[in-house]
């Protein structure tokens, strides 16, 4: 199956370049980029085609497209991609506002293609696990979850809120409020949150605390940054304690790592050793195409923790609870 990608600027483009190369039954065919001394890069790091006219890109043969760019072009892109009839897995968060969520699942959906969003933390074991203990009710009851999403802080384009939507909230707090309803099958009804700019001099926020509650009454706290300094071993961490009536767990997503003590460059790494969640999610996306099966995280999934992620930046404005209306597309 040939596959393209739709632009190198965000990070994970390449190890979704890569996981592609690997797989035996697809291949990187064509990449896009806006930027040609980019795009001609890493077409010959990948063994691509580069196009840096899009329509070109879109009639070439490929059957399904990665998205890549930054946050504000989602929506662009993968309406393109789905006129072009493109299965598509799309970078998170979905989109920047929610009117353009919305717009790219009808669009895609009235066009038959698949919209599936990178979340790829579902594809940790170690969380596929914590999950399977929560719903088999070994817990007992879930009472609360407190998580966090610490990470360095990226640069670029993510700090400019034309592109990227936000700061650190927009970057973080999605991962963490996918797990939470992939986990519980749950929605939520409040939000409250304070963010701030504590440790980077920029427009956007880099740190908040925000706190949920799940419409069964789940008390669930979220703390999104980009705390880390740049001598830290590694990007950041995905972590959480789910408290139940019958027993707690607590999870390290990256936990499974060894220390590099890396004289050339100055710094001590982590080397993750752990299974792969990028491949997987890949290897999860090339089979839904093949399959023409239903996402297993759909553009509902990413469109539900957008609006937490709005909720909060409204919740900060204005100092007060904010209530989730999920009227459309319910």
């Amino acid at each position: 199956m040939k596959v393209g990608i739709l632009s190198f600027a965000h990070m994970h483009a390449q190890s979704y370049a890569a996981h592609l190369r690997n797989h035996p039954d697809a291949e990187l065919h064509a990449i896009w980029d806006d930027d040609p001394v980019r795009g001609e890069a890493m077409a010959a790091a990948y063994g691509a085609k580069y196009y840096r006219d899009l329509t070109a890109f879109l009639q070439s043969p490929i059957e399904a497209v990665v998205v890549c760019s930054e946050n504000a072009r989602h929506k662009a892109h993968v309406l393109a991609c789905a006129k072009a009839k493109k299965h598509v897995l799309c970078e998170k968060p979905i989109a920047t506002t929610v009117p353009d969520a919305e717009e790219m699942i009808r669009v895609c959906a009235a066009e038959a293609v698949i919209l599936q969003v990178a979340y790829p933390v579902r594809f940790s074991p170690a969380i596929e696990r914590v999950k399977e203990l929560v719903q088999s009710g070994a817990l007992g009851e879930i009472l609360a979850i407190n998580s966090t999403n610490h990470g360095q802080m990226p640069g670029g384009w993510f700090v400019e809120e034309e592109q990227s939507g936000g700061g650190a909230a927009t970057d973080h707090i999605v991962h963490l409020m996918d797990l939470v309803r992939w986990m519980l099958a749950d929605e939520v009804k409040s939000v409250y949150a304070e963010l701030d700019t504590r440790f980077h001099q920029l427009a956007v926020e880099d740190c908040g605390m925000v706190s949920l509650v799940l419409e069964s009454g789940v008390i669930v706290g979220i703390d999104p940054s980009w705390s880390r300094p740049k001598t830290f071993p590694t990007w950041g961490d995905v972590t959480m304690r789910i408290v139940g009536t019958q027993g707690t767990v607590e999870v390290d997503v990256f936990r499974q790592h060894l220390l590099h003590y890396n004289d050339q460059a100055g710094k001590l790494n982590q080397l993750p050793w752990a299974v792969d969640m990028d491949a997987r999610l890949i290897a999860d996306f090339v089979q839904a195409v093949k399959e023409k099966r239903t996402p297993s995280i759909s553009g509902l999934d990413g469109l539900r923790t957008l609006e937490v992620v709005k909720a909060a930046y409204e919740s900060n404005r204005l100092q007060q609870t904010v209530f989730i209306d999920r009227a459309l597309l319910a």
